[in-house]
C-alpha cells in the first residue's frame, strides 16, 4: 500500500500552518471576549441585551476556531479528523455563522437599543440570513467530505460563495434603513443634535460592514489567486484578522459608555420643559386658591 504523506505530517504545505494559525486567532477572540464582558461589567447602567449577543459571538468564534485548529491537528498527525470533533467544528459553525450576520443585522436595525420590536421587514431580513446560514453551513459540510476532484464539489461551493453573498448584501438593508429613518426624523422631531450624531455613527457603521465584507469575500479571494501555492494560509490570516479588526471596531463604536450617541434618549426640548414648568406652577396656584375660598369659607361659619 502506498501512502503519500509530507515529513512533517498528512497536511499540504499550504494547510500546515493553519493548526496554529486557527490556534492563535482563537486565543484572540477568547481574550476580546473576555475584555469585551469586563467592560460590560463595568458600565451595567447602560448594558442591552445586544451587548451581551456580541459577547456570546466572540466566544463562539474562539470555540468555532479552536475546534477546526484541532480539527487540523489530528489530521496533519493522523490523516483524518475525529468525528466527535469534526461535528463539534460544524455545529459551532453554524451557530457562529448564524450569530454573526444576526447581530449585525441586529446592531444596524437598533433593536434593543432605540426600540424593542422588529419590524416585517427585519424579521424577513433575519428569517432569509438564518435560512440561508443552515444551508451554507451544509454546503460547507460537503465541500469538507468531498475531495477536490468530485462531480459536486464545484457545485456545493459555488452554493457556498452565493449563499455567503446573499446574507451580506441581505445584512445592509436594516442598516440603510436606520440611516433613512434618521434622515427623514433629523429634519423634522427637532431633536436635531442628537439624530445627527446617531446618523454619522450608523454611516460609519455602514462603512465597516462594507469594508468587512470587501475584505473577506473579495481582496482575501483575489489574495488567494495571486500568492504561490506555499502562501495560500495567507488567505485564512486576512479574513480572520480582518474579523477580529471588525469585532474590536464594532465594540468600540458601541461601547456601553453615557456618551455613547446610539445610546442617547432624545432629550426633551426647552419648550416643552418651560411649558411643563408652567402647567405645574398655574396647577399649584390654583389648588392655593382653593385652600384659601374653603378656609375662608369656614372663617364665616
Amino acid at each position: 500500500m502506498i501512502r503519500e504523506k509530507n515529513p512533517d505530517g498528512f497536511l499540504s504545505a499550504a494547510e500546515m500552518p493553519l493548526f496554529k494559525l486557527y490556534l492563535v486567532m482563537s486565543a484572540c477572540f477568547l481574550a476580546a471576549g473576555i475584555f469585551w464582558v469586563s467592560i460590560l461589567c463595568r458600565n451595567m447602567y447602560s448594558v442591552f441585551k445586544i451587548h451581551w449577543l456580541m459577547a456570546a459571538l466572540a466566544f463562539t468564534k474562539s470555540i468555532s476556531l479552536l475546534f477546526h485548529s484541532i480539527n487540523y491537528y489530528f489530521i496533519n498527525s493522523q490523516g483524518h479528523p475525529i468525528e466527535g470533533l469534526a461535528v463539534m467544528h460544524y455545529i459551532t459553525r453554524l451557530l457562529k455563522g448564524a450569530l454573526l450576520f444576526i447581530t449585525i443585522a441586529l446592531i444596524g436595525s437598533g433593536w434593543a437599543f432605540i426600540k424593542c420590536v422588529l419590524s416585517d421587514k427585519e424579521k424577513k431580513v433575519f428569517g432569509i440570513v438564518i435560512s440561508m446560514q443552515v444551508l451554507a453551513n451544509v454546503a460547507y459540510i460537503v465541500i469538507e467530505s468531498r475531495e477536490e476532484g468530485a462531480s459536486d464539489y464545484v457545485l456545493w461551493k459555488e452554493i457556498l460563495f452565493l449563499v455567503d453573498l446573499i446574507c451580506c448584501g441581505a445584512i445592509l438593508f436594516p442598516v440603510v434603513w436606520s440611516i433613512r429613518h434618521l434622515q427623514d426624523a433629523s429634519g423634522t422631531d427637532g431633536k436635531v443634535a442628537v439624530n445627527l450624531a446617531k446618523l454619522k455613527l450608523f454611516r460609519h457603521y455602514y462603512v465597516m460592514v462594507i469594508c468587512y465584507v470587501y475584505f473577506t469575500r473579495i481582496i482575501a479571494i483575489l489574495l488567494q489567486v495571486a500568492v504561490p501555492f506555499q502562501w495560500q494560509w495567507l488567505y485564512q490570516l486576512l479574513v480572520e484578522g480582518s474579523t477580529l479588526a471588525f469585532f474590536v471596531l464594532t465594540g468600540y463604536k458601541f461601547q456601553p459608555t453615557g456618551d455613547n450617541p446610539y445610546l442617547q434618549l432624545p432629550q426633551e426640548d426647552e419648550e416643552d420643559v418651560q411649558m411643563e414648568q408652567v402647567m405645574t406652577d398655574s396647577g399649584f396656584r390654583e389648588g392655593l386658591s382653593k385652600v384659601n375660598k374653603t378656609a375662608s369659607g369656614r372663617e364665616l361659619l
